[in-house]
């Protein structure tokens, strides 16, 4: 069994670079409700390099698919984009036209959403949906078309997929949903896909068939992808870096693996706990991370995580930490480990460590078991 530092899969492609294909920059999101204004997404920065899988990671209700959406500018009212930059390919997306945004839109950035079953139109067949797109965004018409959504289907691992062409969404089982979901998203060959919770209500196997196929089609491609999820084990099975999100905001990011070996936010160490592993005597730990997040329309004043977390400090209820490197990371060469805590989890700390590791090998395990179904 490898250890916490090689938490990176095998299936994680290997041809990521570190030139930043998508750059956000202190994007903020807010929704007017009767209850009062909620900032969804509250100063979010990240990049997304050429060719890796990078993990947005978090509870219900952090603010990832408000990102996501926020990516496309597709946010549903109430919400409305309030400020910071989306550089994508050399423009800020926050700063085009929306007839040039709709040109990208599904053709240079695509989305798998979170439910396929209500994302595909009941009305349309498979056919019509891909057809659409294909005409849409390539002007690929006729039979030409229906050619190359058959192209599609097989891709994705659809059988009969001529056949399939013609079937609405009701008469295909939730994991095919999924698969003509993905078809549909890369049928331009976006440069970044986003998957949001790609594998919700799917059954083991078919998740790993799933998370197998996007690794599949990413290294086919060389595309980005930013993987939306709250599954440790496809973190650690299935992307390069990772972001944590807590009550919109960044909580700490670095490489998977740096990331599994040694969490620095309270919140990210507490994630970790939350994996479900077993004492020596084979019974099961199970751990929860004590109350609930704030109310979004009234946030405390110093760190949101405080109300939670057991190593608060009167500094962390005063003042708001940001996102910054930990003591002695840039001279060993991790400073791209980042976190946003006054009062980080010890290094030193040998039940820690031990919990950490334990935690990251129970993750990759899971990850290593969806291949293995797959296989």
């Amino acid at each position: 069994m490898r250890s916490s530092s090689d938490v990176s899969n095998a299936s994680v492609s290997s041809t990521a670079s570190a030139d930043p294909v998508l750059s956000v920059r202190n994007l903020r999101v807010e929704f007017d409700t009767r209850r009062g204004r909620v900032r969804a997404v509250d100063g979010v920065s990240f990049t997304l390099n050429a060719g890796e899988t990078l993990g947005l990671v978090g509870e219900s209700g952090c603010g990832k698919t408000v990102t996501a959406l926020s990516l496309l500018r597709s946010v549903p009212a109430p919400g409305k984009i309030d400020g910071g930059s989306i550089d994508f390919e050399g423009r800020d997306l926050l700063a085009i036209s929306e007839r040039d945004m709709t040109r990208l839109r599904g053709k240079r950035i695509a989305l798998i959403p979170q439910d396929p079953l209500t994302a595909l139109n009941p009305v349309m067949t498979v056919g019509d949906h891909l057809i659409e797109v294909l005409d849409i965004h390539l002007g690929i018409r006729g039979e030409t078309a229906r050619s190359r959504a058959a192209d599609l289907l097989s891709r994705v691992g659809i059988p009969e997929p001529r056949k399939r062409l013609d079937a609405y969404p009701h008469q295909l089982s939730g994991g095919m949903r999924q698969r003509v979901m993905i078809a549909l998203a890369i049928a331009c060959e976006p440069a970044v896909l986003i998957a949001d919770e790609p594998t919700t209500a799917l059954d083991a196997t078919v998740q790993a068939q799933i998370l197998e196929l996007l690794d599949e089609i990413k290294r086919e491609t060389g595309m980005s992808l930013l993987l939306i999820t709250h599954n440790l084990g496809i973190v650690a099975g299935h992307c390069n870096r990772v972001a944590v999100m807590y009550c919109g905001r960044i909580a700490e990011t670095a490489s998977a693996g740096d990331l599994f070996k040694h969490p620095h936010h309270r919140y990210t160490a507490g994630l970790l706990a939350c994996v479900p592993r077993l004492d020596r005597q084979g019974k099961g730990i199970f751990f929860t991370i004590p109350g609930t997040p704030p109310d979004l329309t009234n946030l405390p004043q110093g760190c949101a995580f405080a109300s939670r977390c057991d190593a608060v400090t009167d500094h962390c209820l005063r003042e708001r930490p940001e996102l910054s490197a930990a003591d002695g990371l840039a001279e060993t060469g991790m400073s791209d480990h980042l976190m946003a805590c006054w009062n980080p989890a010890p290094k030193a700390s040998a039940d820690a460590g031990a919990d950490h590791q334990t935690s990251a090998r129970m993750a990759v395990a899971y990850g290593r078991a969806h291949e293995k179904t797959d296989a």
